[in-house]
C-alpha cells in the first residue's frame, strides 16, 4: 500500500459514498409512514440492500489500496452528499447551523484527503 491516493481510488471512493446516499434514500422512502414489516417487503428496502451489498464489495477494494486514515475520513463526505439528498428528495429543512456543520465537514475532508495526495 503507498499510502497515496489515485485518481481510480478517489473514483472508487466517490462510488461509495454515493451508494451510501442511495442506500440510505431507499431506507427512508422504505421507512416512510411503514412498519417494519411493511417497510422490509418493500422494493425500495431491497433496492437499499443491494446497494449496501455493492457498496461493501468496492469499500473493500479501496481499503487493499488506500490507508484507512485516509479513506475512512473521506467517506465522512456520505454524510455532505446525505443531507443533500435529504433536502432534495424529502424536502427536509437545512437550517444555517446544519450547513455550517457541513461545510466543517467538507473542509476537514479535503485536508485529510489532501495529505493522501
Amino acid at each position: 500500500m503507498s499510502g497515496t491516493l489515485t485518481l481510480p481510488m478517489v473514483a472508487l471512493i466517490s462510488f461509495c459514498i454515493v451508494a451510501e446516499m442511495a442506500r440510505e434514500v431507499c431506507f427512508k422512502q422504505a421507512a416512510h409512514a411503514s412498519t417494519l414489516r411493511q417497510a422490509l417487503v418493500k422494493p425500495a428496502t431491497w433496492v437499499g440492500i443491494v446497494f449496501w451489498a455493492v457498496e461493501l464489495f468496492a469499500w473493500m477494494m479501496v481499503l487493499e489500496h488506500v490507508p484507512l486514515s485516509i479513506a475512512f475520513p473521506m467517506m465522512a463526505l456520505s454524510y455532505v452528499v446525505i443531507v443533500v439528498a435529504g433536502a432534495c428528495f424529502f424536502k427536509e429543512h437545512v437550517n444555517l447551523r446544519h450547513a455550517a456543520g457541513v461545510l466543517l465537514i467538507t473542509a476537514g475532508v479535503t485536508c485529510v484527503g489532501a495529505t493522501g495526495l
